[in-house]
Formats: structure tokens, C-alpha cells, sequence
């Protein structure tokens, strides 16, 4: 009997699977030969696609060689007008617009290598877009599509005649041809669509694919007036205490006041459980802090059980923490009303806990997704740091919490006047939970100022002002207000400065360098 033929050093699998990093340098190669005379992607626009939207950024592999791509972002096209430019609905190619809930899928790029175009490259990536379409229940694909040869007939031919000459099958467009293959319909013509696409003397067709398996929302429709989210901010009193229980009792009453009012977050300050160092008769602060994280279990258990029995989210300040490495961190915990628990470190350290308790730093901006959308901690001294809170935005946080701990007001007023400049940069709502009292008896936690307060950003559907709630300073309250997400997602698109939408990606960015 012969040898049984090897035929796996014939084959040669074409995968269509979704955008990596290494990827990045082949896809400008293929968008430079692919349409020569436009601006390429830059590598900025690639790294917002990855990381705002990676499951719409696909690519087509044969032989370990990429030869083409399709990009997509995700919004509620309601929201654009449909003579929009290709600018206007990808925010200049870097999708910070995309909506995670958006009801369409919206194509903004689909290439392939010219040395490949005859082996169906682009349907495989087209029947991918579709696929995502309806995993993720979109009501249809759109997408701006060139006619790249009209440039052709533009003297005896308006865009119309054109575009009707194609769908007879009069005329061959290497684009317009393939979508109508693809069963995409022609909605409308737009002008100026795309600046540097002279070929199609800027001219584009607006196609649509209907998902047939879209399944629309049990509402009378998929319009919100509103999306409000209820915050209760606890404004701490630090007082001797002489138990975990009596620590604990605290804590509980002001959850059960935020959800007495109904409160979808409740927020405690940043290193509020240094109360447990009055009974700990310790003078040495290197060492009470370290006695101090050994209450860690018994602090989780309780703010996990308080979550889940009063069914709110809890913000649970922030505790320092003795991990395996031996070093002690500031972590504030995200404790949801189903159980489960995230944790965000304190990424800059004060002068004042490198001193006093030896605190190492974390490396990492999270944003964390709960029942009322995005969210994202950044302790203290973090939110006097603009560029994590754009990371977050970027991340796609519509609140940025913020426990804080100041011993007078001039540390009080950097926390404030940051988280209100966050706000405003990043069109997003702030909050700030600090504590006040005083604990005579523990080394460097003797004094305390705050004034605890919700922060919009500032335009004329938010609050006057932009703070939507405040407490008083130096004194134990909450301060309860409502944030609507909905305002602020339309404020994002159409308020009268749009930060988010405006900044310039041609002059500056920012690398959050712990995703490289």
C-alpha cells in the first residue's frame, strides 16, 4: 500500500478573524496601494478602532498574510443627518462616537490587497460584517459607498443617471456593482462625502443592508427622553470607634438611606477605613496601616453583602490592601448589586503616603460595566490627572467616581476643580465622596475637610453651574441627584461645544502605554 498523501502542505486556509495590533503595518500597506491619492488610516485611527470597538475591525488572512479589512462603528443613525459626511459619522476616523447600543452598524472602510481581488475577498468580509449585524441584533448595516468611476462619465452624466446606469447594469463601478451584489439598496446621494476622494469627483452613495433577523426592543420604540442614574454621595464622619461592628453599623445606615431613596450608586470616600485604626493602639503609622489590611476579608464581605441585600451598587471608598507581593496598595472596590466585585488601584501616590505608609502604585485605568452603563474610580489624587480620565472617556465611562481624602482645603479645592474640569473635557459626569471629622488619636489621619458633591459638564441641559448636588462642608450628610446618560450622550453630539468631537488627533494624542 502507498503512502498515504500529506494533503495539510497543500492547503492554504483564507481566516477571517478580527484586528490585532501586529496587524497595523499591513493595512496602511494595503490602503496606500489599495486607493493611492487618499489619506491613509494613521496608526492612531487603528489603535482608537481596537480599542473603542475591536469586534467591528475585521481582517481577511491567507498564509499567515493579511490582504484585507473592513471597519465598522455602532450608532443610532437617527442621530445623524443623511446628508452627513464620512467626517462627520466616524468622528474623523477615530469612532469615539460609537455607541455601544446603537441600533445600526455603520461601514466606514472596506479594502483588499489588489494582488487578491479576484478570489472573493471582499464578500467573505462583507458576509462578516453581516454576521456581526446580527449577533449583535442591529437593525441593518449603512454605509457611504464611492463610485469611483463616475469620474468617467461626470460630462455626460449627473451622480443620479450615474447611479442608475449601475444598478441596469449598464455601467461597471468596482464599488457600487460589488455592494449591490452584496444586496445593499441605495438610499440617497451625498455630496462632499469624502474630502480626498476625487475619483468620485466626492460624491457617495448611501447603502443599507436590513438585518431580517433583527429582534426590536418590547418598548413602544427605541427613542429615550431619558436615562437617569440615582447617586447617593456619603459624606463620611471619622470618629473613634471601638469595633469592626461599630465600623460596620456605620456603613450599613448609609446604604440603607441610598436605597431608601431609591439609589442606583451608592459612593463612600477613599480611605475611609483608616476609622478602624482608633481602636488599634497603634502609634507607629508603617505599622497600623499594615494591621489595618488585615480587616481586607471582613471589609469585602460586608460591602458585598450590603450590595446584594439592599440591591445597589456600592462604591466602597478605598482600603489599603496587603497583596502577595507584599506591598501595600489604595484599591477602591466596585461592589454591584448581583455580587460580583472589580477593583480599581491608585495609580499616583501622594508625597504624604509614600511618607507616612510606605503605598505602592497601580498601573492600570479600569472602566467597569454595570446596570447603568459605564463607570470608572480614579482615587484622590488621581482625577488631578487629565489624561486618565480621557482614557476612561475613551474607554467609554459616562461617570467618573472619585473617592477623596483631604486634610485641609487646598488639598479639598485640587480635588474639586479637577473633578470639574474633568467633566467639562470629557463631557462626563464626576463625582467626588470625601471624609471629614477627626481622629485626634491616629498618626496622620487627625484632621479632615470636604465638601462632597456630583458634577456635570457645563452647558444648558445640565445643572447651573454644573453641579448637580453638593453637600456641606465639614459636616456628615449624603447628598443624593440624579445624571442622565441620555442627556449627555445627546449633548456629546449636539451641545454647543463638542469637546469630545472637536479635540484635534492631528496635533496631540494620548498612548495609554499598559495596553501596548
Amino acid at each position: 500500500m502507498s503512502e498515504e498523501l500529506d494533503i495539510s502542505q497543500f492547503e492554504k486556509p483564507m481566516i477571517i478573524r478580527t484586528l490585532r495590533r501586529e496587524d497595523f503595518e499591513d493595512i496602511l500597506k494595503i490602503q496606500r496601494v489599495s486607493f493611492p491619492g487618499m489619506d491613509p488610516w494613521k496608526i492612531a485611527h487603528l489603535e482608537s478602532h481596537l480599542r473603542i470597538f475591536p469586534e467591528g475591525q475585521i481582517v481577511a488572512e491567507l498564509d499567515g498574510q493579511v490582504i484585507g479589512s473592513c471597519s465598522s462603528v455602532r450608532l443610532n443613525f437617527n442621530e445623524y443627518d443623511e446628508r452627513h459626511t464620512w467626517s462627520d459619522v466616524t468622528d474623523d476616523g477615530y469612532i469615539t462616537n460609537h455607541n455601544p447600543k446603537g441600533t445600526h452598524l455603520y461601514g466606514i472602510e472596506v479594502m483588499v490587497h489588489p494582488d487578491f481581488r479576484h478570489m472573493k475577498v471582499g464578500q467573505r468580509l462583507y458576509e462578516a460584517r453581516k454576521e456581526l449585524a446580527r449577533e449583535l441584533n442591529v437593525r441593518s448595516i449603512l454605509l457611504g459607498g464611492r463610485i469611483p468611476n463616475y469620474h468617467k462619465y461626470a460630462h455626460e452624466m449627473t451622480p443620479r443617471e450615474y447611479v442608475n446606469a449601475v444598478m441596469k447594469h449598464k455601467i461597471y463601478d468596482p464599488v457600487l456593482s460589488f455592494q449591490v451584489m452584496n444586496d445593499f439598496t441605495v438610499k440617497r446621494i451625498n455630496t462632499n462625502y469624502l474630502e480626498d476622494d476625487k475619483a468620485s469627483l466626492y460624491y457617495a452613495t448611501l447603502m443599507e443592508w436590513n438585518n431580517y433577523d433583527y429582534m426590536p426592543p418590547k418598548t413602544r420604540s427605541h427613542f429615550k427622553t431619558s436615562d437617569p442614574v440615582r447617586i447617593c454621595v456619603v459624606q463620611y464622619m471619622m470618629r473613634k470607634i471601638d469595633s469592626f461592628e461599630e465600623f460596620a453599623n456605620q456603613c450599613e445606615y448609609f446604604v440603607d438611606v441610598a436605597a431608601d431613596a431609591s439609589s442606583d450608586f451608592v459612593v463612600f470616600p477613599e480611605i475611609f477605613t483608616t476609622q478602624l485604626m482608633s481602636f488599634l493602639n497603634e502609634r507607629s503609622p508603617g505599622q497600623a496601616v499594615r494591621k489595618l489590611t488585615e480587616f481586607t476579608p471582613q471589609y469585602i464581605e460586608l460591602f458585598t453583602d450590603l450590595a446584594v441585600r439592599y440591591n445597589i451598587n456600592i462604591i466602597g471608598g478605598s482600603h489599603f490592601v496587603m497583596e502577595e507581593d507584599d506591598e501595600i496598595y489604595n484599591i477602591a472596590y466596585l461592589f454591584r448589586d448581583d455580587g460580583t466585585i472589580e477593583k480599581q488601584y491608585k495609580i499616583h501616590i501622594t508625597p504624604n503616603e509614600r511618607k507616612w505608609w510606605g503605598v505602592s502604585a497601580g498601573d492600570s485605568v479600569e472602566v467597569f460595566d454595570t446596570n447603568c452603563g459605564k463607570i470608572a474610580i480614579q482615587i484622590c489624587y488621581d482625577i488631578e490627572f487629565p489624561e486618565l480620565a480621557r482614557i476612561a472617556t475613551e474607554k467609554g465611562a459616562n461617570i467618573i467616581f472619585t473617592p477623596f481624602c483631604t486634610e485641609d482645603r487646598q488639598g479639598y479645592l485640587r480635588v474639586r476643580y479637577c473633578a470639574q474640569a474633568r467633566a467639562i473635557e470629557n463631557q462626563i459626569y464626576t463625582v467626588i465622596s470625601g471624609t471629614v471629622g477627626n481622629l485626634p488619636q491616629t498618626e496622620n489621619m487627625d484632621i479632615q475637610y470636604a465638601q462632597s458633591g456630583i458634577f456635570s459638564p457645563s452647558d444648558f441641559e445640565f445643572a447651573r453651574d454644573g453641579i448637580v448636588g453638593e453637600t456641606s462642608e465639614n459636616l456628615e450628610m449624603v447628598v443624593i441627584g440624579d445624571v442622565d446618560l441620555e442627556i449627555l450622550r445627546r449633548q456629546r453630539q449636539d451641545g454647543t461645544v463638542k469637546h469630545l468631537k472637536d479635540r484635534r488627533h492631528d496635533v496631540y494624542r494620548v498612548d495609554y502605554l499598559t495596553e501596548q
